[in-house]
């Protein structure tokens, strides 16, 4: 799998076989119905009807939290990558629910050694019940937790080591990071293990009273396709697959493909990677 992807919504459904370029697409898990072995969408042309690889990413497994993964939403999810033949599966590195109460939202794990050792634990489950290699997605967070005992990139280094899982590098997240946090995004580039990366996501978001919201509402700015270009140019050549998240507001069709277009000029406009000694003050 290599080269430019878009996540599959009902809404972008119709746009999709006319997009060029198109080598890969990324449905959700938890959208997509089940019935006598097959997966179909909500609505418009299915994911598998593009020819193209169709990537499973769930949003509900809640790897991060103290419980370990509810064996039917594990079941569900491996019956999705099954229908579609997935070559991969991806996650993310959060939790959602605790003590029978569920956030309906992706919040972020603490960088602890603790929390490390149960995420590694229930990833390990998940990997053993899954039909395709799993790759886990460093979210956006508005906060993170207080006295974390790791740096972001360490802390997804040893997990991915640890566990046997691959990482999605969400470079738009790193964005966040960047801004929210103070995180240097090409310095944690600079630290992570990217023979174990799958594969990239890309996104828009918008400030808001001085943080950066993952919206998948805006369009892609240019710290973000600065960043997907560095992250390209850590592959070898022509090894990269990048994916464009958009999740409302979509925009017409001619938009939609000047969008498409303006990704896959980033990632192909590189050459080699950013220095780490780089910093982004003026975003």
């Amino acid at each position: 799998m290599a080269g430019f992807g878009v996540g599959w919504r009902p809404e972008l459904a119709g746009m999709l076989g006319g997009c060029a370029g198109l080598r890969f697409v990324e449905v959700i898990a938890e959208n997509v119905a089940l019935g006598g072995g097959h997966a179909s969408a909500p609505a418009g042309p299915s994911p598998g009807e593009l020819g193209v690889p169709v990537v499973v990413h769930g949003i509900g497994l809640s790897l991060g939290g103290a419980e370990r993964p509810d064996p039917a939403r594990l079941r569900r999810l491996a019956a999705v990558a099954e229908a579609f033949g997935a070559p991969l599966v991806s996650e993310h590195v959060a939790f959602v629910r605790a003590g029978g109460y569920d956030a309906g939202h992706l919040l972020p794990v603490p960088y602890t050694r603790d929390a490390l050792d149960v995420l590694v634990a229930n990833v390990r489950i998940a990997c053993a019940e899954l039909p395709a290699p799993l790759a886990l997605e460093n979210t956006a967070a508005l906060l993170h937790w207080p006295d974390d005992e790791l740096a972001p990139a360490d802390f997804l280094t040893e997990l991915a080591e640890r566990s046997g899982a691959l990482l999605l590098v969400d470079v738009a997240n790193l964005h966040g990071d960047m801004i929210n946090h103070g995180h240097d995004p090409v310095e944690a580039f600079d630290r992570l293990p990217w023979e174990r990366v799958a594969y990239l996501h890309v996104a828009g978001g918008v400030m808001r009273q001085g943080r950066y919201h993952d919206t998948h509402l805006h369009p892609v700015g240019a710290p973000q396709l600065t960043l997907l270009a560095d992250a390209v140019g850590r592959f070898p050549p022509g090894r990269a697959a990048y994916l464009l998240e958009r999740d409302g507001r979509y925009p017409p069709p001619a938009t939609f493909y000047a969008e498409c277009d303006l990704v896959r000029t980033a990632a192909a406009g590189v050459h080699r990677p950013l220095s780490s000694r780089t910093r982004w003050r003026s975003w």
